[in-house]
């Protein structure tokens, strides 16, 4: 494969890059991810002897075919084979090619998993021992901050029910002490507002305080790194809160933020909230991103019927439950 042939799928694929976050405001993560899916289909092309600008459909089907070969999982292929198909209809609409080779491909066949979650009870448990913590005498005032920090990190998160890239670059101003709407910019730019309950208010004061009584610098951000400039990173959340599960008691692979933002949901639809509302609060643009959630509706039907249909009360006298 001549360098220069090599040189022009790439360039392809960062013109694709650079419309996507133009265009449609992706983060550095989901670029990153597209990025990873489209270097490696192009590898394999490349290795086969043909360029992104020159691929058929037959190709494409070797690398998916290969995907499978290799064991991946229905739903890696089928997100491989997304970010293929949006390059080219990219490439085809900029007239970079006459055709779209992957407009005929169908993906594999696969169900929607039911998104992991944890009980109430054990979200109480979490919080529960997260405020321990911070009030552990022991502690030095640094380990007292990062407890107060995970603290703060878990009330608002179960109570907003924020992707975790949204809930660790809150600004500084989300800790306002007459704050009772917090106003989150989402995916795509998109702003929404949540409403903030009393404990998440609480659990930020309080971590401010400790914040300001250590005499930190001023940041932009609620949760300043410790360590350099910026934010706290969604992977060092991830850690802490895996081993705080830990000495909970709770198994570290059954919790992550991303468990407890569908905790947030499930808890409430199973509360009687509306799939509607459930919808703007996680910043869902289309309903059916929600409806993921949808067999804790039906639950809830069922267990209306059952505890408040006529026919299954058995006070009811005979003769009265029909028409």
């Amino acid at each position: 494969m001549p360098r220069n042939a090599a040189a022009a799928s790439d360039r392809q694929i960062a013109l694709f890059l650079d419309m996507l976050a133009a265009e449609r405001g992706a983060r550095p993560n989901t670029l990153a991810a597209y990025r990873s899916d489209l270097d490696e289909f192009s590898g394999f092309i490349a290795a086969a002897g043909t360029t992104i600008s020159a691929a058929s459909s037959d190709d494409i089907r070797g690398y998916l075919g290969d995907l499978a070969r290799r064991g991946l999982a229905p739903a890696s292929v089928a997100r491989k084979l997304s970010a293929i198909r949006q390059l080219y209809r990219f490439l085809y609409a900029e007239r970079y090619r006459a055709d779209d080779p992957a407009a005929i491909l169908e993906g594999p066949k696969r169900g929607r998993a039911l998104p992991k979650t944890v009980s109430v009870a054990d979200v109480e448990r979490l919080i529960s021992a997260a405020r321990d913590q911070v009030q552990r005498p022991e502690l030095s005032a640094g380990e007292r901050r990062r407890a107060a920090r995970l603290y703060c990190l878990l009330e608002l998160l179960y109570a907003t029910g924020l992707r975790v890239s949204e809930l660790v670059a809150l600004p500084a101003t989300a800790a306002r002490t007459d704050q009772r709407m917090l106003m989150v910019r989402g995916k795509g730019g998109k702003e929404r507002m949540v409403p903030l309950n009393e404990a998440a208010r609480q659990a930020m004061v309080q971590y401010r305080a400790l914040l300001d009584e250590a005499g930190s610098k001023q940041s932009p951000w609620l949760f300043p790194s410790f360590g350099h400039e910026g934010h706290l990173t969604r992977q060092h959340f991830a850690r802490d809160l895996k081993a705080l599960a830990t000495s909970s008691g709770l198994r570290a692979d059954a919790v992550s933020p991303h468990v407890l933002r569908h905790a947030f949901a499930s808890h409430l639809l199973q509360n009687g909230a509306d799939l509607r509302v459930v919808q703007t609060l996680l910043g869902h643009s289309d309903i059916s991103t929600t409806q993921i959630y949808t067999h804790i509706l039906q639950e809830r039907l069922k267990s209306m019927v059952r505890d408040l249909h006529p026919l299954n009360d058995p006070k009811a006298p005979s003769g009265e439950a029909g028409g």
